[in-house]
């Protein structure tokens, strides 16, 4: 699998592909829409209120609160040089003063002073973070939340379940190589266990008065979400497809034969397909 660096950095694709990046753009896009909005069911932000989003991608998320809220400042890092440069353009075309992007590793101790922000989000990083990594950057959130600042985390569970046999055998390699690779805390490696590891790790960092809120959603043939789905997992399977050949779990020719296979079954009227996703919110402990 190509990369920047492997050693720079260990989010699962290349931090520097234009297809990644393309893939990321579509990905907040549908996800802001099927949750409700970027900042839905959260506690309501005071005006000069400072937020960072943690590995922000292409912007999507800032942008979104930036847009809704102009007397917010929102501030969001990520590894790649490409995708923060993008973030940056969007922020010019779009005339937004709010908005501050910064290359930043977040495996790493972050680049603020303590008590720089009073609210922290982080979205999908279980492809990012090593299970072992997660309690370290949840110290540095404490670090840099101010008293009665709040962290708030959203992940997903799996790909998502469905009835289609080639979309979930292609699904369970998927889930199987992240797994290797050390994302997720699943015992076995048939789901990622983000649910239940995101409030466990909000306890032990400290955190208190911690929120849940899950989110299903139907992606199957003939729903409005099928669409952005389909383009989203098209993109994931190719990329992940050197991990797979990597770790023995397929041949190339036998992954191509999978993938045709799954897209195939995806663009049946008789495809299935429930997501999960979890959003686990709580408080810093510490006081002033």
């Amino acid at each position: 699998m190509e990369k920047t660096s492997s050693q720079e950095n260990s989010y699962i694709f290349d931090t520097e592909s234009a297809i990644e990046m393309a893939r990321l753009i579509d990905q907040a896009r549908f996800m802001n829409r099927e949750i409700g909005g970027a900042l839905m069911g959260l506690p309501e932000l005071a005006a000069g209120t400072h937020v960072l989003d943690l590995g922000c991608g292409p912007g999507g998320w800032v942008l979104d609160v930036a847009f809704d809220r102009p007397d917010i400042t929102i501030t969001g890092i990520d590894i790649s040089e490409i995708m923060i440069a993008y973030a940056r353009a969007r922020t010019r075309t779009q005339k937004l003063s709010n908005t501050i992007f910064e290359v930043m590793d977040i495996t790493k101790p972050l680049d603020f002073p303590d008590n720089s922000f009073d609210m922290v989000n982080a979205r999908l990083l279980t492809g990012v973070l090593k299970r072992e990594t997660w309690s370290s950057l949840i110290a540095e959130c404490t670090r840099i939340l101010r008293p009665g600042g709040f962290l708030c985390l959203f992940e997903g569970n799996e790909i998502g379940v469905s009835m289609s046999p080639a979309y979930e055998e292609l699904s369970g390699y998927i889930l199987q190589a992240t797994w290797r690779v050390g994302y997720g805390f699943s015992p076995h490696g048939r789901n990622w266990a983000m649910s239940a590891a995101l409030p466990y790790l909000l306890r032990q960092g400290g955190y208190q008065d911690i929120h849940l809120n899950s989110y299903i959603t139907d992606y199957s043939a003939q729903t409005p979400a099928w669409i952005d789905y389909y383009r989203n997992n098209e993109k994931i399977f190719l990329q992940i497809k050197p991990l797979l050949i990597a770790f023995n779990l397929l041949t190339s020719e036998a992954f191509d034969q999978l993938y045709q296979r799954a897209l195939i079954e995806m663009n049946s009227s008789e495809f299935t397909c429930v997501a999960q996703a979890i959003r686990a919110w709580g408080y810093v402990s510490k006081t002033a």
